[in-house]
């Protein structure tokens, strides 16, 4: 928000939970007050039983950009979902639509069946493909059922058509584990003690569990099955600071996998201002 205020900036919301309205504290969304102080983009765009996926980040995002810079404002695109990125700058790969028969079929198809299936069919995509989401390894086999083809060689084939023609910026942050480690810790308590529990709670009763890809959302599913009586509290935010630890290792090596990527390590008490005049000065 401090470089949104230095360059005439709004933002651009790069997060495939952030577009669903009601997962506020699980997704550290912006809020009200900041949002009226900077504008934001593609945040709480979809309902709970509305389905979201990359080809639409990249339509409403364009649109964003286009409103944007018609206003004479500078986009900034601020987030974790590297594959949003990733379709935005490269354009969308050569995968087909979800269908929704089949997708039917395999969320009903035991996991283990599936990995199987992915190992079988397509080693490179099961070595590489997070194994602890269900959600992307459905999708792999259903790319893969429609197409006949190997999810992977359809994933590393990217569009030329449609990718940004423009000069962009890219910076990914990063802090040693440590502190972290300690950032991460300190995030979830807040997250608990503002509420997520009584959020999780009303969510569900909205269709929360219906939404496969929103409960796969950090932080929800591990407090639905607190909720179930599979966990203590206790052991629940444990459980949420694990999981959230892990996604960080995750979300650094996609990163560090990209090109044309700028790295900056933060300090742990360096401050805002300090940063945005870092990344003005590397600002091209």
């Amino acid at each position: 928000m401090q470089l949104a205020g230095q360059l005439g900036g709004e933002i651009i919301s790069v997060d495939s939970m952030q577009v669903y309205r009601g997962l506020d504290l699980g997704t550290a969304k912006p809020s009200p007050a900041d949002r009226n102080r900077v504008p934001h983009h593609l945040i709480d765009i979809c309902g709970l039983t509305e389905s979201f996926d990359a080809a639409q980040f990249v339509r409403l995002a364009q649109k964003a950009v286009d409103e944007i810079q018609a206003r004479g404002h500078v986009p900034i695109f601020c987030g974790g979902t590297g594959l949003y990125f990733k379709a935005f700058l490269s354009g969308l790969g050569e995968a087909p639509s979800a269908n929704p028969e089949l997708r039917a079929k395999l969320e009903a198809t035991p996991f283990e069946a599936l990995l199987h299936e992915l190992r079988e069919r397509d080693p490179a995509a099961y070595e590489k493909i997070d194994k602890q989401n269900p959600r992307r390894v459905i999708r792999a086999v259903e790319v893969i059922r429609l197409t006949g083809k190997k999810f992977s060689q359809q994933r590393a084939e990217w569009k030329a058509q449609g990718a940004v023609p423009t000069k962009t910026n890219f910076y990914c942050f990063t802090r040693a584990p440590a502190d972290m480690h300690a950032r991460i810790n300190a995030r979830v308590d807040a997250m608990f003690a503002r509420g997520l529990v009584d959020e999780t709670r009303e969510l569900l009763q909205h269709g929360l569990e219906q939404n496969k890809t929103a409960m796969q959302a950090i932080g929800y599913r591990q407090v639905v099955e607190h909720l179930r009586g599979e966990r203590s509290l206790a052991e629940t935010i444990e459980r949420v600071k694990t999981k959230t630890r892990q996604f960080a290792k995750r979300q650094l090596t996609w990163f560090r996998a990209q090109k044309n990527v700028e790295w900056m390590e933060l300090k742990p008490d360096e401050l805002p201002e300090a940063i945005v005049a870092k990344l003005l000065q590397a600002v091209d």
